[in-house]
């Protein structure tokens, strides 16, 4: 069971923290199960990018993004070459250090 371990959030996860999750369960759901409430506008239909992670650790481990998913980091604040959009990304075999970063792009959240 590989361990996930998320980086200190100063409002979604302020102490980090860490726990096993299942090989193939989406990373979003494993954040979400273990109380980390990363956002997710778009209810994980890859249509937004208020998910988007950094692997700090791991990343070789994932499947490939899709073109879809590409597309839409492409949008991301604070992108990096191993961002990813946590509800398109499928739990490998080895741990991974997770860093969400300090701002996302939620345009239903802003327009309040």
């Amino acid at each position: 069971m590989p361990k996930i371990t998320v980086l200190p959030h100063s409002e979604i996860c302020p102490q980090g923290m860490s726990f096993d999750a299942n090989v193939g369960e989406l990373l979003i759901d494993a954040l979400l199960r273990h109380n980390v409430d990363i956002e997710h506008a778009c209810e994980k239909a890859c249509a937004c990018t208020t998910c988007h992670v950094v692997i700090k650790d791991g990343f070789d481990s994932l499947d490939d993004a899709s073109d879809d998913e590409e597309d839409m980091l492409d949008r991301a604040w604070g992108v990096s070459a191993t961002s990813r959009l946590s509800c398109q990304t499928r739990i490998g075999n080895e741990d991974l250090l997770v860093e969400i970063p300090r701002y996302t792009i939620n345009y239903a959240k802003e327009e309040k």
